[in-house]
């Protein structure tokens, strides 16, 4: 990633990202099928990203708690797709 792309993303509003996600999140587990799964899917990249970008300056727990959302999201993917 390059470090515009870092400066722009630092500069989204936190409620703005929070509705996005939380509108694709509720749109990834209420359509049907392979639909949702991609839907899932974007976000589970997106928080993939996230985290392996910030991952050194995280706190252990922080480190923690993310990659267990990500797992849960990733299974979710894989719920969905079947």
């Amino acid at each position: 990633m390059t470090p515009s792309f870092l400066h722009r993303l630092a500069r989204v509003n936190p409620t703005t990202a929070f509705i996005g996600a939380l509108v694709l999140l509720l749109a990834g587990l209420f359509l049907p099928g392979i639909v949702g799964a991609l839907l899932l899917g974007v976000l589970a990249a997106g928080l993939a990203a996230l985290t392996f970008t910030t991952w050194p300056v995280q706190s252990g727990i922080t480190r923690a708690v993310r990659l267990v959302l990500l797992s849960v999201l990733v299974a979710a993917v894989v719920a969905k797709a079947l």
